[in-house]
This record gives C-alpha cells, sequence and structure tokens, in this order.
C-alpha cells in the first residue's frame, strides 16, 4: 500500500469511492474538484494498492493557531475494510497533524456508525460533544484526540 497525497487526476476516482462509502453523506464533485484544484490548510491523502485507490482521509490544518487538527473525513472501499487502511490513513493525519503543530485533533461521527466510533475510540479518541440532528436522521458524536 502507498499512502501519497492527492492530485487532481484523483478527482474522479475520489469522487467514486466518497458516493460508495458515504452515501448521502458524499461531498460533491464540485467540493473535492475545488479542494484538490487549490491545496490550502486542508491535505487529502489517498491510500493506493495495484494502482487503485482504496481509501482516503481529509485533513483540515486551518485552525491550527488555537491548536485544533480537524479529520473531516477518512473513507475506505468496502471491498478493501479490515486491511490496516484506515489504520495507516489515521497514522498519517495524525503525523501530519503533529508536524502542522495541533495539539489535539477533533472529528465527528454519525452515532449510528458504530464501527467508525470503536474504530476512533480504539484509535485513542474520546467523546466530548454531541450535535443533535447534525446528520440526516442522526447525531453526530463529536469526537477529540490529544497529540501532546
Amino acid at each position: 500500500m502507498l499512502l501519497r497525497d492527492a492530485v487532481p487526476g484523483d478527482l474522479e476516482a475520489l469522487v467514486a469511492l466518497e458516493r460508495a462509502a458515504l452515501g448521502d453523506d458524499a461531498w460533491s464533485e464540485r467540493l473535492l474538484g475545488d479542494a484538490l484544484a487549490a491545496p490550502g490548510a486542508a491535505a487529502y491523502v489517498v491510500a493506493v494498492v495495484d494502482d487503485a485507490m482504496v481509501g482516503y482521509a481529509a485533513l483540515d490544518l486551518g485552525p491550527v493557531a488555537a491548536g485544533i487538527g480537524d479529520l473531516l473525513r477518512i473513507a475506505v472501499d468496502a471491498r478493501q475494510r479490515r486491511r490496516g487502511i484506515a489504520t495507516a490513513l489515521l497514522g498519517d493525519v495524525v503525523a501530519r497533524a503533529t508536524a502542522g503543530g495541533a495539539e489535539r485533533l477533533l472529528l465527528e461521527v454519525r452515532a449510528d456508525n458504530a464501527s467508525a466510533l470503536a474504530f476512533y475510540a480504539a484509535g485513542g479518541f474520546e467523546e466530548i460533544d454531541r450535535r443533535r440532528g447534525y446528520y440526516r436522521g442522526t447525531d453526530a458524536v463529536v469526537l477529540q484526540r490529544s497529540l501532546g
């Protein structure tokens, strides 16, 4: 498996993965295209196996002035799950956030996504809040991990 920064040429595969993994909660092609065309504080990292994108993570380091990195997404192709890809992506994101000066990492997860909640708990994240009705039909669980 190779982890690398996403490039504009990854857009089609990124959109397909986003839609397959996140369904109604998927980001639009335009939003993803804009992010890849004008990289800024956000980092998009893709996981590649046998020349195919099988996962990606998005990290926003914009608010690092407050010591906070925001993990926006980790998505893995359903056929590639349970192979350590999400764990590798999370490790990469944690390293980038730490190198970027973040003291803690925040993210939101659907309250009904038990596997994601278990994954993040195993990765050292703890629940700090809930956002009622944040996602269509369910709450968001706000998680935090200290990087210090």
